[in-house]
This record gives structure tokens, sequence and C-alpha cells, in this order.
């Protein structure tokens, strides 16, 4: 096999899977599962092979796909060191929740169709990784939508998740809207949507697009807005909890929510100085406000995901603050952690019969000791802690917040302290102090097909910090800037290179740590509440945003929709068309009334028409 054809293969081998359990396993969930697992595993495999072989060089490989007069369509791989990175980390984490999946979910009656919307869910990410324009990325885009939004809906008979996938697909159609919108404005000045072509003309040409450049920016950031759940479009991802614990941790870690970020990375030379501020500011309130919701969730699912929300806002404010490299590298070290939390968090529902409120578990450490441990090392690598995979590539976005806006910088901290309080009263109540349910006497460590996935994640979440994935990210997007070499090097280079935010991430580690030792070290019900009132049911009820669309955006969009319902109905259709189709109908009526089928009438009739006719000719 030709090195050349290995993407193609990665790429297409989930979609193949997704069509062969569609159409011929559904009833054999062995075989679905081999399938599906398979396709990624091999994809990984493969992927590291044409590492090895081809390294990170940038290259590009495209065939025609559709040509219509002058234009010309291609379908395209990007293969650089961002494309590749990105496909290790879908292909590996992947693996990890695929393999995770066969026992989560083994019971489960619609097992194959599982495995089969998890792999077209695969397919459409990784085409999303591998486009090299901005015309199939939206294709792929769009793709990552329906799959995501039948993940979500997978347990559709529930109401619940229903509408969360409803909610999901629709709140991200907005954001795709001003997508499609920005990707238009550049092809009309660029005349073309390849992503190198683009770039080499704004190299030869910065003011190629002219006054429209800040809002085509802030247009393609509406996509990343709703993929990556940015404020306003952020309500969507609590909610995608409905759908079954891998599910969670494909979305909210690895994949779906990062594809925002990444796409913002790829075409991050089309950003102005002026969208790069907007997109900084919304990104860092993003990341407060969620960190703020997330304190008083007792959803262990719904704490998680309001932390990713938060990190993505981090790493949207990293990008925001001219430097991609870092939100590349949390989004990285990212994926490792908060898919082993996720899965760490299966495991606890797992093992309480499908129970997910926090206050009803309890004194899980000695029960689930892999779990817990595995669990600690995600919470530790989230919060920052040194030297775990999270505390190097937060520190590269407080660094950035830091040299360019102290504002944002003293947020950003702000919200490194709120990470680890939320993230510890999570282990506090959870694995610590008594048990506060039944359900706790007969909890278990989960099967080996649950667990292997946890222990490999926390290795990657340990090591990711220091094996050169910050290099490799400066190299690709920043080439010829600074990065340390070596992983002693790497270690301490955070303290050397910007001491003010390595010391100021770990001081709001040690006040949220602090904080959340002393509220909830042996609580048996939140203290929070009582002390802080209304703000605390402010941020239990996620500080009413549903409500106030609801009674905004929704009701004007009802209202707009009555309003043009009326108009359909009445006017265009009740008298526009209904006086075509009355005038018609009468004009019929009319003309029956001279088939009398009498050869004197109508010989008579002719007679006059001839008659009338001379008159108009010869009157004149």
């Amino acid at each position: 096999m030709k090195l050349e054809a290995l993407p193609w293969l990665i790429l297409f081998l989930p979609l193949l899977a997704a069509g062969i359990i569609t159409l011929f396993t559904l009833r054999n969930k062995a075989v679905s599962a081999a399938l599906s697992i398979g396709a990624i595993v091999t994809g990984f495999v493969l992927t590291l092979i044409f590492i090895k072989v081809n390294g990170f060089a940038g290259s590009e490989t495209a065939l025609n796909w559709l040509s219509i007069g002058n234009l010309n369509v291609d379908f395209g791989l990007k293969l650089d060191a961002l494309s590749l990175m990105m496909l290790l980390i879908v292909t590996g984490v992947g693996s990890a929740i695929h393999i995770y999946s066969y026992g989560y979910m083994h019971e489960d009656p619609a097992f194959s169709r599982f495995f089969a919307c998890l792999s077209l869910f695969t397919f459409s990410m990784l085409g999303i990784v591998l486009s090299n324009s901005f015309l199939q990325m939206f294709i792929f885009w769009e793709l990552v939508g329906v799959s995501s939004y039948l993940l979500i809906g997978f347990w559709f008979e529930k109401a619940s998740a229903a509408d969360a996938c409803k909610k999901a697909f629709l709140t991200n159609r907005i954001g795709d809207f001003g997508f499609m919108l920005g990707i238009l404005m550049i092809f009309t000045v660029a005349g073309s949507l390849n992503f190198s072509s683009i770039k080499d003309q704004l190299v030869a040409n910065p003011t190629l697009l002219g006054g429209t450049a800040t809002l085509a920016g802030l247009l393609i950031f509406c996509g990343g807005m709703g993929k990556s759940a940015q404020f306003p479009l952020h309500v969507w991802l609590p909610d995608a909890m409905e759908g079954p614990t891998p599910v969670s941790a494909l979305i909210h870690a690895a994949t779906m929510v990062a594809a925002g970020v990444y796409m913002l990375c790829r075409v991050f030379f089309i950003f102005t100085p002026d969208a790069l501020t907007a997109i900084s500011w919304i990104g860092g309130f993003t990341a407060l406000l969620a960190a703020l919701i997330a304190v008083q969730q007792n959803d262990i699912k719904r704490i998680l995901a309001y932390s990713t929300l938060s990190q993505l806002g981090y790493m949207v404010m990293g990008v925001g603050l001219a430097a991609p490299e870092a939100g590349m590298f949390h989004l990285t070290t990212h994926a490792f952690f908060k898919a082993l939390l996720f899965l760490g968090a299966g495991s606890l529902i797992h093992a309480m019969h499908h129970e997910q409120d926090i206050w009803k578990m309890g004194a899980l450490r000695k029960k689930m000791p892999v779990t817990y441990w595995t669990f600690m090392v995600g919470t530790l690598a989230l919060a920052g802690v040194w030297p775990l995979s999270g505390f190097f590539s937060k520190d590269a976005i407080l660094a950035a917040a830091h040299h360019h806006s102290l504002p944002l910088f003293i947020l950003a901290v702000g919200v490194a302290g709120l990470t680890t309080f939320y993230m510890f009263r999570l282990v506090f109540v959870t694995f610590f102090g008594e048990a506060k349910s039944h359900d706790v006497d007969h909890a278990h460590e989960s099967p080996g097909v649950m667990v292997w996935p946890l222990r490999i994640l926390a290795v990657l979440s340990i090591i990711a910090g220091v094996i050169g994935i910050e290099g490799l990210f400066s190299e690709a997007l920043k080439p010829g800037g600074e990065h340390p070499h070596g992983v002693l090097a790497q270690l301490i280079y955070p303290f050397q290179h910007a001491p003010v935010a390595a010391c100021s991430g770990l001081a709001a580690f040690a006040v949220g740590l602090f904080a959340a030792w002393k509220l909830y070290a042996n609580a048996k019900s939140d203290p929070l509440p009582a002390k802080l009132g209304g703000l605390s049911r402010a941020m239990a009820n996620r500080f009413y945003f549903d409500e106030l669309y609801e009674a905004t955006v929704i009701r004007l969009h009802d209202l707009i929709s009555t309003i043009s319902d009326w108009i359909d109905r009445w006017i265009v259709e009740g008298f526009c068309l209904g006086l075509v189709r009355g005038g018609t109908d009468l004009t019929g009526r009319a003309l029956r009334l001279a088939q009398t089928g009498n050869l004197q009438t109508y010989a008579f009739l002719f007679v006059l028409g001839v008659a009338v006719l001379l008159w108009f000719v010869l009157g004149k």
C-alpha cells in the first residue's frame, strides 16, 4: 500500500464500518462492536505509521470532485502538524472511548445502532480535521452536527434526550449560518475556498479583504461559537449530557467541541486584531460564566460539562490573544484528562445504578480504587498542578494573557481557582465522607474493559505536557518561535519563561483547594446556598439563560412564526392564490356553458367571433 493512501483509509474506514453495521450487522452485537472499534483503532495505528514514515512535514493531496464551467472543486486532505496531531487525538482518545463503550453499553438493546452512530461521528470529525478548504470543512461540519444529534438523542424515548438533541442541533445551526456567510464573503473576495490559496493571497496582499476583514473573521468565528459552545450559544452543551456517558466523553473531550477551536487555529491568518480582541473576551467571559455555574451543579456529568465549557473558553481566549499554539496545546491535554474524567464519571454512574447526583454518593474511594485514583489524576491535571499536563497548557494561556491583557490575566487566574474549587467539591463529596445512599453499599469497581482506558488516559494526562506537543504546535503555527527541548527543560520552562503566570496558577490552585476542603471535606449537604443566597440559586439555575431565551428569542421567534403563518394562510394563499384559483374556476365554469353540443350554437358563436374580430381590425 502506498503511503499516500493511508490518510484516505483513515478517513473512510469509520464510514465503511457505519455503513456495514447499519445495513448488515444490527442484530449482531459482537460484530458491530468489532467493526466500529477495529475501524478507529486501525486508523490510530495507520496514523502512527504515517507520522513515523513521513513525519509532521506539511503536504496536501487532492482529487477533482466537481467541475462546472470555470468552477473546479477539489476533495483534498491537508496533512501538516496541526491536522496530524488532531488526527492522533481523535483516533487515540476515540479508540479508548470506543473500547470503554463496549463495556458501558453492553446491555443496551440498541447496542449496534450506538456503534454505527459512533463510527459516523468519527468519520465526520476526521473529515473536519483533514479538510483543505472551507467548502469541504463546512460539509463535514454539518455531518458532525447530524451525527451528534443522533448520539445526544440516542435514548430518544426519553423526552429530555429528544429535547436536548434538538436544542444542540438548532443552536449550532445559528452559529453555522454565520459561518456560511463568512465563507461566502471570503470566497467573493478571494475567489477560492482552499486554505493555502487564501493564506498565500493574504500574505501577498494583506488588505485583500478590505473593510470586511473584521466582519468576515467574526462571522467565521460564529461557527466556532456554536461548535465550541461559546457565549451566547453555550446553552446546548450541558443539556447534551442526556446522551450516554461515552458520548459525553467523545463530544465534550476530544472531538466535537474541539472542532471550533481547531477551525480557529486552522484559519488563524484571516483574523484581524479587532476580531481577535472580540474573540479573546468572548472566550474569557465564557470561561468565567461556566466556572461559576459549575460551582452549584449537583449532577456529576453537568459539573464536567460546565468544566468543559470553561476550558473551551480558555482555549478560545488563547487564540484571541494571538497564541493559537497555546489554545491547541490546551485542547490536546484537555482531551486526555477530560475524557478521563467523563469516563471516570461513567464508571461511578455504572456502579451507582445510573445515579448521577453527587449528594447521593460518598465514600466510594475504597470501593472503586482504580476509578478514584485515575479520577484524581484527571482532577489534578484539570486544576493545573505541576508537573501534570494541565499545568503546562494552562500556563501557556496564562502567560499569553499576562503579556497581552492584564484584565484577561486576572480573569483567567480567577477561573483557575474556581476550577480547583468545583472539581475538589466533586471529589470530596463523591469519594470521601459518609455513604449518602444505599446504592453506595452495593457499588463495586467497573470491569477491566472500562478501567483500562482510564489507566491509559491517566498516564497521558500526566506526561502530555512534557513530550513535545507544545513545541510541535509552536513550529506549526508560529515557526521560529522559542520553545524548550527535552523533558527537564520543559518541566522548568514555565517558571523561567513566565514566572508570574506559573506562580499565579499554582496560587489559584492552593486557594481553590483550601476553600473546597474547608467547605466540603466532611459535608453531608451543600453549605453554599445558605451562605450565598440568591447568587447560589442563580448559579444552580445557570443564571436563567434558558428562561431568558424562552422569554425573548423563542417568544419573538414564535410571534414571527405566527404572523408569517397568518400572512401565508390568509394573504398569500387565501387572497392572492385564492384570486387566481377562484378566477380560473369561474372562467372554466363560464366556458363550460358554451359547450352545448349543438352544431347551430357553435356555428353562431363562430360567426359572432369572426364579426368581433373584423370589427376590431377594420374598425381602426
